[in-house]
């Protein structure tokens, strides 16, 4: 067999090109690790990357080898029990069997899957590659342009509250140089041949009192140059420029009610922390609010979200009739772009659902870009998800998945919030 030897040295962060290289020529096999991952992790594990696996047969390397050449002659030994094309079993058990929880390989024979570690930031890359949060743009069209004064260098007009003193002085220093340099030249000259006028014999009286003529002559027209001209003004220049604008704010209703137990509300935990790590890295400008109601709503901070043991009753629309309220004062709707992720079991008050459906319908999907509403439950579903349905069909901008176990949670996450062109 030859071998082909590279002998070129490595060049700089060589390790970190071959690393994105290999990424990205096993994309899929490490896409479905991650997926899989999401699962495993408990809910505020985040913070680290993760190991993949990839099977050995999958990263196989193409080979150089001598092929066989000339014309060979050999003798093997006839059989009487086999002819040309006939398949022998391959013996089951003997020696080197083993007694573990791996795969054998069919051959007998096989090596270890490939394992590496991804960063944590090679994980979240990967998680959220190919979402987005929809109709991002939708209202951009139409929305208010919002201006932001930069200073743009100088100007030679502008209003006095303006004026740039040290600009001015610099330019003033600069002119008057520019208009006395040569007459102080002229100056001096004419000083050196005074003096040696006056140490001349015998001294020369009119070519001394001409000379002192002219160099007072040249000294008045330096002292008539002014200290400062209005040529010399300098005004800070400002000028309006319009401020990209895409910011959103991102509202997380969930359910807290008795009837959610601890797996349901571990599932729309597990839920928003993808939502809120997928806003946080992905964007800029998102802000977040967090609501958590029972038979009231309350806006909470992160942790109170995600940690609080408050429970009680179920009325859905407090959460609805607050968040109406907080886009109301807070976030009008021609600056900003407004989503809503509500997570639930579904169990409600049946004369609150209708009334769901009304505050949705009339109040905030007119004003959301995009409303998603995500049942957690294995039950057949209740007259919340039933009215919900009837939104569904009215509006391009509301969506509603059921998730039924954990497995489900990273799957509808990526269906609720996948890019258009995915």
């Amino acid at each position: 067999m030859s071998q082909f030897i590279d002998r070129r040295l490595n060049g700089k962060n060589k390790s970190a090109v071959n690393r994105q290289r290999f990424l990205k020529r096993h994309k899929e096999q490490i896409k479905d690790s991650v997926a899989d991952a999401v699962n495993r992790r408990s809910i505020t594990n985040t913070e680290t990357g993760e190991d993949v696996s990839i099977p050995h047969k999958d990263i196989k390397e193409p080979v150089f080898h001598q092929g066989k050449g000339g014309l060979k002659e050999r003798v093997h030994p006839g059989n009487d029990q086999f002819i040309t094309g006939d398949k022998i079993d391959r013996p089951k058990g003997g020696q080197g069997g083993g007694s573990g929880q791996g795969d054998a390989s069919a051959d007998g024979e096989g090596q270890d899957d490939f394992v590496f570690q991804i960063s944590k930031d090679e994980y979240l890359d990967i998680l959220f590659e190919d979402l987005e949060l929809p109709n991002l743009e939708k209202n951009q069209i139409n929305k208010i342009t919002e201006w932001k004064t930069h200073r743009a260098g100088y100007q030679t007009a502008g209003v006095p509250a303006n004026i740039a003193i040290v600009k001015s002085l610099q330019q003033s220093l600069a002119r008057r140089t520019a208009m006395t340099a040569t007459k102080k030249r002229k100056v001096k000259e004419l000083e050196s041949e005074l003096d040696s006028v006056k140490l001349s014999e015998p001294a020369q009286i009119l070519e001394e009192k001409r000379l002192k003529d002219e160099i007072a002559t040249l000294r008045k027209k330096i002292e008539t140059v002014p200290f400062i001209d209005t040529f010399d003004l300098r005004f800070k220049n400002y000028e309006r420029r319009p401020i990209p604008s895409s910011q959103a704010v991102m509202f997380c209703l969930m359910d807290v009610s008795g009837s959610m137990d601890q797996a349901t509300k571990d599932i729309a935990k597990r839920f928003y922390v993808l939502l809120y790590l997928f806003l946080t890295r992905t964007y800029e400008n998102v802000e977040v609010v967090f609501i958590r109601h029972h038979t009231q709503a309350k806006e909470v901070d992160e942790h109170e979200f995600f940690y609080s043991q408050e429970t009680g009753g179920t009325i859905v629309s407090s959460a609805l009739k607050l968040m109406n309220d907080v886009v109301s004062k807070r976030y009008p709707v021609g600056e900003w772009n407004i989503y809503a992720a509500q997570a639930s079991d579904g169990d409600n008050w049946a004369d609150d659902s209708p009334r769901c459906k009304e505050l949705l319908s009339k109040n905030l999907l007119p004003n959301c870009q995009y409303y998603s509403y995500i049942e957690i439950t294995r039950r057949s579903h209740q007259t919340l998800w039933h009215e919900y349905e009837k939104l569904e069909e009215s509006f391009d901008n509301f969506a509603m998945k059921n998730i039924r176990s954990v497995e489900d949670i990273f799957p509808v996450f990526r269906e609720l919030f996948r890019k258009e062109t995915a």
